[in-house]
């Protein structure tokens, strides 16, 4: 049994235990997660991040999620990774007002606003069916799929990590505890895929839900968020801006003509601790 020192951040109550290897390993984390995000037994979360060194970047972020299962990419949790190393005045975020991150999805850069919130440059937007990956050719935009009884027209988005957006009239009646499950493991997505059910509000706004890959029903999901942008703008009803509301607050996500897009919120710091696993 090993003793390790956490952080419990969350940005929008999508919830993280942050484990800093920096400067000590901690063996065997990927076995352990499963156990460290039990909500009972251990600290509880929705997914654990690693804050590493790196070779390629400033520094290296591993995500795991509540099953256990790496993920490539986390839009809240690289948001908490940057708040966590600012408040602990790291040289390097402190010098620049930003990082560069590796990550399985490639390198990302958080920068700390003014007003504190955290501004992510989350890459450019896949649109390919096949590189989301979906078993689908070219873009998967509005495109019919039977889960169940019921089918659905859906979009796919990679934003590092699979997403299938779909519109709905009313996403709170949406049974998502039933529906996201046989969505994320439809043998149209070979990876698995997160799950977003989103309701239009305006021009610039939407609402949506999520059911993340490998931690079911979340109040937040950044690279959701991103991807709920990028499906609204090219389904027509929306521009390259859009206020994003999630159960547990809301996310600024702008498609910028560079083919970037960037997502904007906070992250929060709840408490630290030591556990034994």
């Amino acid at each position: 049994m090993a003793t390790i020192k956490f952080v419990k951040m969350h940005g929008l109550g999508n919830d993280f235990v942050m484990i800093d290897s920096r400067r000590k390993p901690t063996p065997g984390l990927k076995k352990k997660a499963v156990a460290i995000a039990d909500r009972h037994f251990g600290v509880g979360c929705d997914q654990i991040i690693e804050l590493l060194p790196s070779k390629k970047a400033d520094w290296r972020m591993r995500i795991f999620n509540a099953d256990g299962g790496e993920v490539e990419m986390c839009g809240n949790g690289i948001r908490a990774f940057a708040k966590y190393l600012w408040d602990r005045k790291d040289r390097k975020i402190r010098s620049k007002g930003y990082l560069t991150v590796e990550t399985l999805a490639g390198i990302i850069k958080p920068v700390i606003k003014k007003n504190g919130m955290v501004e992510v440059d989350m890459g450019e937007p896949v649109l390919d069916g096949r590189k989301v990956p979906t078993i689908f050719d070219g873009p998967v935009q509005d495109l019919s799929l039977k889960a169940g009884s019921d089918e659905y027209k859906i979009t796919a988005v990679s934003m590092g990590n699979p997403h299938c957006v779909i519109f709905t009239d009313d996403v709170d009646k949406v049974e998502l505890e039933k529906v996201g499950p046989l969505i994320e493991r439809h043998e149209a997505f070979p990876n698995r895929i997160n799950v977003e059910f989103v309701q239009v509000i305006s021009k610039n706004r939407v609402k949506a839900r999520v059911w993340e890959r490998g931690s079911g029903i979340t109040l937040a999901c950044g690279t959701g968020a991103c991807a709920v942008g990028v499906a609204f703008a090219i389904s027509g009803g929306g521009g390259r801006k859009t206020r994003v509301d999630l159960p547990g607050g809301s996310l600024e996500i702008e498609w910028t003509k560079e083919n970037r897009v960037l997502m904007t919120g906070p992250a929060t710091e709840v408490f630290s601790g030591v556990m034994d696993i």
